[in-house]
C-alpha cells in the first residue's frame, strides 16, 4: 500500500506518515523510483487485527505537580479516541523523565498488545533516547505517538538538570559531599537569576 493509504489506516496524518518512514519506524517500507513509499500489507495485518490499541503514557517529576496528572492522562485519552485508537492501558507515573529504571514506563513498552503509545510530550516519555525508543518499538510494528510536540515546562526541565548534576557529583565526590555541592550549584544558578 502506498504511504498515504498507510497513514489513513493507521489514524495519522501524511506528514507523520512521512517523518517516521524517514526515522526507520515503519518496518519494511521502501521508496520506488518514481518517488512513491511502499509499506507491505503485513505491517498492519501482523496483529491480526484492522483497529490500533492505544496505550496513555501520563508522567510528572515530581509530587507538587501530581494534580496534572489524571488531567494529562484525560486529555490524551481523548486525543486517542479521536484518532480512532482502542485505549487498553491508561499508565500514570510521577517521577523524573531522566530516568531509565521506570517499571511502569518498561512495562508499558514490553507490552506486544499495544501498537501505539501515546503521549502529551516528547519529554513525558523520556528526556533522551526517544529516538532509540522508536526505532526498537519500530520493528514490531509499534510506535510512540507525541500529541504536541511543542517544547514547554522550563521548571521540570531545570529539576531534570538538577537530578543529573547530583548523579555526576555524586559519583565524582561521594555522596554527602557531593550533595552539598549540588546544592551550592543550584544556590549560585538561583542568585543568578535561574528559576529552581
Amino acid at each position: 500500500m502506498k504511504l498515504s493509504d498507510y497513514a489513513a489506516k493507521v489514524g495519522i496524518k501524511y506528514q507523520t506518515a512521512w517523518k517516521h518512514y524517514r526515522q526507520g519506524l515503519i518496518p519494511g517500507a521502501y521508496q520506488l523510483a518514481t518517488g512513491t513509499i511502499v509499506v507491505p500489507d503485513d505491517v498492519l495485518q501482523k496483529a491480526g487485527k484492522t483497529g490500533v490499541d492505544a496505550a496513555v503514557y501520563a508522567r510528572v517529576s515530581s509530587r507538587e505537580t501530581r494534580d496534572n496528572l489524571d488531567t494529562q492522562a484525560e486529555r490524551m485519552t481523548q486525543f486517542a479516541t479521536a484518532r480512532g485508537y482502542k485505549v487498553i492501558r491508561v499508565v500514570k507515573e510521577v517521577g523524573s523523565g531522566i530516568h531509565d529504571g521506570r517499571k511502569p514506563f518498561l512495562s508499558l513498552l514490553s507490552d506486544e498488545n499495544v501498537d501505539v503509545i501515546v503521549v502529551e510530550h516528547r519529554d513525558r516519555a523520556t528526556r533522551f533516547g526517544l529516538a532509540y525508543i522508536q526505532t526498537l518499538l519500530a520493528a514490531s510494528g509499534r510506535r510512540i505517538e507525541v500529541a504536541n510536540e511543542a517544547e514547554h515546562d522550563r521548571e521540570e526541565l531545570m529539576q531534570d538538570l538538577i537530578a543529573i548534576i547530583t548523579s555526576f557529583t555524586a559519583r565524582y565526590y561521594g555522596r554527602r559531599r557531593g550533595k552539598r555541592k549540588t546544592e551550592k550549584l543550584i544556590e549560585e544558578l538561583r542568585r543568578n537569576g535561574h528559576p529552581g
